[in-house]
């Protein structure tokens, strides 16, 4: 069985994200990328699938600059087979997005595409959905657990209320969620072996998907800043500064 994991490129998550001076971005100059923490999740789980004998080849999918191939590299460290580069310098949003992977879908076949449920940087939580809806593949979102059985995967997903176990019929498309599994460091020698792994690079045009942007950010700037809380000596004194000062009770 073939799977797709498709990997962003984002602004590492121990990197405080600061906007540029103009307001007219977020500043990426000098800052440490990495794959989105949801998509190495989708890769680990891939990975894990391949181990147990149920996926015989991973293929790892990215959108975006060239710079992009770090992080499909990065995935075939972590044990994806060959990588593919949909190569773009346009901020592409998340119905571009499904529409590249959907296009990607129907030259690759796969019985699965597993993604990250969102990404850090924008937190659509938007493209599994929509790939899902364009391929007409089932789909299985915010997974904590990935069960493969004959044509069918079994998917615990995370709701408001616990947990909902849904049974799929492949092909399906799985986001997954941060409790599905703990992703693995890549080792050395695994990290030489991914710069000989194969890697296709591809465009829009290629693809035949239109990837204009359809929303315009305005402006960016920092959350205003909290004031500074305080400390109260007892419960009484507490529920007064609520009543007369706060005004909340």
């Amino acid at each position: 069985m073939k799977v797709l994991v498709a990997v962003k490129r984002v602004v590492d998550y121990n990197v405080k994200v600061r906007p540029k001076s103009d307001g007219t971005g977020v500043d990426l100059n000098n800052v440490k990328m990495a794959i989105n923490p949801f998509c190495e999740i989708a890769i680990e789980e891939a990975v894990r699938l391949k181990e147990k004998g149920v996926v015989t080849e991973i293929v790892a999918v990215s959108i975006g600059a060239k710079v992009s191939q770090e992080q499909i590299r990065t995935a075939l460290a972590l044990g994806a087979d060959r990588g593919i580069l949909v190569e773009t310098d346009v901020e592409v949003q998340p119905l571009a997005i499904a529409k590249l992977l959907k296009a990607v879908c129907d030259k690759e076949q796969p019985k699965m595409v597993i993604l990250g449920k969102q990404a850090i940087d924008g937190d659509n939580n938007q493209t599994g959905q929509m790939l899902a809806a364009l391929t007409g593949m089932s789909q299985g979102t915010f997974a904590s657990e990935v069960v493969v059985e004959g044509d069918s995967v079994t998917v615990t997903r995370e709701v408001d209320t616990g947990s909902q176990v849904v049974k799929l019929s492949l092909p399906a498309v799985v986001t997954t969620d941060l409790r599905l599994n703990e992703p693995r460091y890549a080792s050395l020698p695994n990290i030489m072996k991914a710069k000989k792994k194969p890697m296709d690079v591809l465009t829009p045009e290629e693809l035949g998907v239109e990837v204009t942007p359809r929303v315009t950010t305005l402006k960016v700037e920092p959350p205003a800043e909290r004031k500074a809380g305080i400390k109260v000596a007892d419960v009484a004194e507490l529920v007064e500064k609520l009543k007369n000062e706060a005004k909340v009770i």
